[in-house]
C-alpha cells in the first residue's frame, strides 16, 4: 500500500488572532516566567494555560495563585544582577522539583526571562527548559549601546548627533567631540541601567566625576545633548512582520521616584500624547528597525527609547532593549492589547510548534488608532535616601484606594491592574518587603493607576505625589545609624 499525499498529517494552521488566542487558551505546553518578580509580564497565566511565575520575591504573600517562589533561601553568593537571581532559581532544589513535577509527555517545557547569560542557558538546558529567546550572546551584543547605533544607521533610523570613540582624559574627549557635537555632551557607556551609566557632561569638572567610568571601556557613545523628552515604544519581530504598539511618555528624573538624574522611573500611555507625526514617525522607525533585527537573525519582543527634541520637533533614537521590559505591563494591559492579544503572546508564538498567519498590518493600522488607546500611569518608587533602614512594616500588594484626604487604605487583593476602577485606586506591586532593607537606589514597589501622573509640561502632578508620599508612609522602618554595620550592609545591598 503506497502513502499519498492525502494521507500525511497536515500541520494545523492559525488563521487569524481568534485562532491564536484559542490556542495559548488550550495550551499544554509548560511556559515559566522566571525573575525577580513577576511585574514585567503581569496577567500573561489568565491568556496561557499552564504559566506559571517562578519568582525569588514573592510580592503576593502567597496569595497569586500562579506564583512558585521557593520557601527556603539556600547558601549564595551575594547577588550583583537579576542574572545571578536567576541562576540562583534555578539552582534551587525546590524549583527544581516544582519544574520537574510539571512535565507533560517527559518535557519540562519553555522558559522565559526579563535578564539572562549563558550560565542561564546552560542551567536551563539541563532542567530540560527552552528559553525561548535569542541566545544571550545575541541579546548581549544587540543590548552594547553603541552596536545600537550600527543597527540604526543600517535600518535608516535617525540617532542623536554622535561619535563612537574610546576616551582617554578630558582634552582628548574635546579632542573626539567639540567640532560635531559641541561642549555639551551626553556619554553613555555600552551597558547600563535606569540611568545608572548615562552621563551629562559640560566641563572638566563634570567629567573628573565619571572619568573612572568612561575610560575603563573600549568604546562609548557620545552624544550632542538636546532639549528632549524621552518616550518609549514596545515591539515583536515575526516570521510575518514587526508588531508595533503605541507610543508612550516616560518618566524620568524625578526625584520624588528616583536618586538616578535621567533614571527612567514609569509611563504613560494615552491618547493624544504626541502629535500625528510624532507617532508616524516613531511607528516608521520602529518597523525599520524590528526588520534589520529580522535580518540580524533576532526574532521577538524589543523595546525602543525614543528622544522627542522640544526645539525643532525631530524623533532620534535613543536605545535598544531586546527584551520584555519595565514598559511591558503598561503595553500588554491596554486596550488595544485586551482587544487583540497581549505583544507578548506573539512573542510566545515565535517559539512554539505551530505554524499561523495574519495580517501584521491590519494589527497595526488597528493599535495605531487613537481610539484603541486608554490613559494608564504607572510609577517605579524607589527609595532615594542616602540611608540604610531595617523594614519593620511594608504595605500589601493589590488594590489601594485614596480618600480625598489624601490618606490611602489598603481596600482589596489582586494580581494586576485590570482592577482598578477609578483614579483614586491604584494597584501596588510590593517589592521591599518586612525584613528587607532600604537603601538608596531600592525599589520599594511599583504603582500603576488610571489616568495621568505628569502634567502637559512633563511635571509630576499633586496626584501622583500624593500616591508617592502616601505609599511611602505606609512603610515602617529602622535607620541603621551603626557606622561599621552600615559598612557592611552598603557593599551587600548596593551591588
Amino acid at each position: 500500500m503506497t502513502t499519498t499525499k492525502k494521507d500525511i498529517p497536515t500541520k494545523p494552521i492559525l488563521k487569524g488572532i481568534s485562532d491564536i488566542r484559542r490556542f495559548f487558551y488550550k495550551n499544554e505546553t509548560p511556559i515559566y516566567f522566571i525573575s525577580a518578580t513577576n511585574f514585567n509580564l503581569l496577567g500573561a497565566d489568565e491568556w496561557i494555560k499552564g504559566f506559571k511565575f517562578i519568582m525569588n520575591i514573592e510580592c503576593f504573600d502567597g496569595l497569586h495563585p500562579n506564583v512558585f517562589a521557593p520557601k527556603e533561601e539556600i547558601p549564595h553568593d551575594d547577588f550583583e544582577s537579576i542574572e545571578d537571581i536567576n541562576n540562583y532559581l534555578l539552582q534551587h532544589p525546590e524549583v527544581q522539583a516544582y519544574i520537574q513535577s510539571r512535565k507533560v509527555k517527559g518535557k519540562a517545557g519553555k522558559a522565559m526571562f526579563l535578564m539572562f547569560d549563558e550560565k542561564t542557558e546552560k542551567l536551563a538546558k539541563k532542567l530540560g527548559l527552552e528559553v525561548i529567546f535569542p541566545s544571550a550572546k545575541m541579546r548581549n551584543a544587540m543590548d552594547n549601546k553603541v552596536n545600537t547605533n550600527r543597527i540604526a544607521e543600517k535600518a535608516g533610523v535617525p540617532c542623536v548627533p554622535y561619535v563612537l570613540s574610546p576616551v582617554n582624559n578630558y582634552k582628548h574627549l574635546s579632542e573626539v567631540s567639540k567640532k560635531a557635537l559641541g561642549d555639551d555632551l551626553v556619554i553613555q557607556t555600552p551597558f547600563g541601567d535606569s540611568g545608572h551609566t548615562t552621563f551629562f557632561i559640560s566641563n572638566e569638572k563634570e567629567y573628573l566625576k565619571y572619568a573612572e567610568e568612561i575610560e575603563q571601556e573600549d568604546e562609548v557613545k557620545i552624544m550632542k545633548r538636546i532639549n528632549c523628552r524621552g518616550s518609549a515604544i514596545e515591539a515583536c519581530v515575526t516570521k510575518n512582520g514587526t508588531i508595533v504598539a503605541p507610543l508612550m511618555t516616560e518618566l524620568v528624573g524625578f526625584k520624588e521616584l528616583t536618586p538616578y538624574k535621567g533614571g527612567w522611573c514609569g509611563n504613560e500611555i494615552y491618547p493624544g500624547a504626541f502629535s500625528p507625526s510624532i507617532r508616524q514617525k516613531a511607528r516608521k522607525y520602529t518597523q525599520l528597525f524590528g526588520d534589520q533585527l529580522r535580518k540580524e537573525g533576532y526574532k521577538g519582543y524589543f523595546e525602543l527609547d525614543f528622544l522627542i527634541d522640544q526645539d525643532n520637533g525631530e524623533i532620534y533614537l535613543g536605545e535598544l532593549n531586546p527584551r520584555i521590559t519595565g514598559a511591558s505591563s503598561i503595553t500588554n494591559h491596554a486596550v488595544f492589547a485586551l482587544a487583540d492579544a497581549p505583544l507578548y503572546l506573539f512573542h510566545i508564538l515565535e517559539w512554539m510548534d505551530i505554524d499561523y498567519d495574519f495580517s501584521v498590518k491590519a494589527l497595526n493600522d488597528r493599535w495605531g488608532k487613537q481610539e484603541n488607546i486608554d490613559d494608564w500611569s504607572q510609577m517605579v518608587i524607589k527609595h532615594t535616601e542616602d540611608t540604610i533602614e531595617y523594614v519593620h512594616e511594608a504595605p500589601a500588594s493589590g488594590i489601594w484606594h485614596m480618600f480625598d484626604n489624601g490618606h490611602i487604605k489598603f481596600d482589596r487583593m489582586d494580581t494586576h491592574r485590570r482592577a482598578v476602577e477609578s483614579e483614586k485606586e491604584a494597584f501596588f506591586l510590593r517589592i521591599t518587603k518586612k525584613g528587607d532593607y532600604l537603601y538608596e537606589g531600592a525599589d520599594m514597589g511599583i504603582l500603576v493607576s488610571r489616568g495621568r501622573m505628569m502634567t502637559d509640561d512633563f511635571k509630576l502632578t499633586t496626584r501622583a505625589k500624593g500616591w508617592i508620599n502616601a505609599i511611602k508612609s505606609q512603610y515602617s522602618s529602622e535607620l541603621i545609624e551603626d557606622k561599621r554595620e552600615q559598612s557592611k550592609l552598603k557593599g551587600s545591598l548596593t551591588k
